[in-house]
């Protein structure tokens, strides 16, 4: 099993078979994280960095525990502690990189398209933990793949992502693998927070939440950047949580047993109540063990090796 593209850098770069591949393949992964040892040799000699220029918990901890679960060395890079806070440029930085003979290598970054410039510098295949405004493929992945535990099918399920579309790279690589798959893709929030021609997206465009909701299998928020309300989007959180913040009323319209999702970090009483965020229709946590069982998927598919869950 492997992925013909040399890098993740959109879901895209997927094939549909690939992608339920990878969900094959979480799946065993999932045994042994479940399990008391959690060490396989699956990428023993392989070499992972993980290079982030922005601040992450959830992606780059789950990127590092999947890799040494399966055997890696990895190495993490931040941009704070590194030669890039000399003034070091990607270029430079992927050249160094190159030396060490990296296998992957695993980049955040806030700027859209960098991926792509380091995908063309090294040989080590590029998998992309999320870039500017663009996309963030394995958060898709885990999305979806959380998605299809609970509810067996992707396909005719209406799928409502509320909040802040507009600087959401989940949303956008969401949207992209739901529609691949055949949901019933809404999107919902401030229309200064929606992207322009947003219609083209191949989704349903609404500004009522309740509309969103009605009916909804998976109730999909997201967070609201904080640092955007500086900029005037929206006239205040408090405004903004009432509007399209989720509570359990609210969440009555959707189906009794529709799935509650968030990407993480939470604005608790602002996108979402704590209540909501803890209540048995929540899977917010299992994402987050989603997210290291997709992970070693995907860097077994990209690293090379065998899958042997009771190594």
């Amino acid at each position: 099993m492997g992925i013909n593209s040399k890098d993740l850098i959109s879901l895209s770069d997927l094939s549909i078979q690939e992608i339920h591949e990878i969900f094959t393949n979480a799946k065993s992964m999932k045994e042994i994280i479940n399990r008391e040892i959690k060490k396989v040799p699956t990428l023993r000699g392989k070499a992972i960095i993980n290079l982030f220029y922005e601040n992450s918990t959830r992606t780059r901890s789950s990127f590092e525990l999947a890799g040494k679960y399966m055997g890696a060395d990895v190495i993490n890079i931040s941009a704070s502690s590194s030669s890039v806070a000399k003034g070091e440029s990607l270029r430079d930085t992927a050249k160094t990189i190159e030396s060490m003979g990296a296998d992957v290598v695993v980049m955040r970054h806030p700027a859209s398209g960098a991926h792509h410039i380091l995908a063309q510098a090294v040989k080590a295949r590029v998998i992309n933990a999320g870039d500017g405004t663009h996309e963030h493929p394995t958060q898709a992945l885990l999305d979806i793949f959380t998605i299809l535990e609970h509810k067996g099918t992707i396909r005719g399920k209406k799928v409502a992502i509320i909040g802040d579309i507009l600087h959401s790279r989940v949303a956008r690589s969401n949207i992209w693998g739901l529609n691949a798959l055949g949901a019933d893709v809404w999107i919902c929030g401030p229309p200064t927070l929606m992207p322009s021609q947003v219609d083209k997206l191949g989704v349903n465009v609404t500004w009522d939440i309740q509309k969103a909701l009605k009916d909804a299998d998976v109730v999909m928020m997201l967070r609201i950047q904080l640092e955007r309300q500086k900029s005037g989007l929206f006239p205040s959180i408090r405004e903004y949580s009432k509007l399209f913040g989720l509570n359990k009323n609210k969440l009555k319209l959707a189906k009794e047993d529709a799935l509650v999702m968030h990407p993480g970090p939470m604005n608790r009483g602002v996108e979402i109540t704590a209540d909501v965020a803890e209540s048995y229709q929540s899977v917010i946590e299992e994402q987050v063990t989603n997210g290291v069982a997709i992970r070693m998927a995907l860097l077994y598919a990209m690293g090379g090796g065998k899958i042997n869950a009771s190594a």
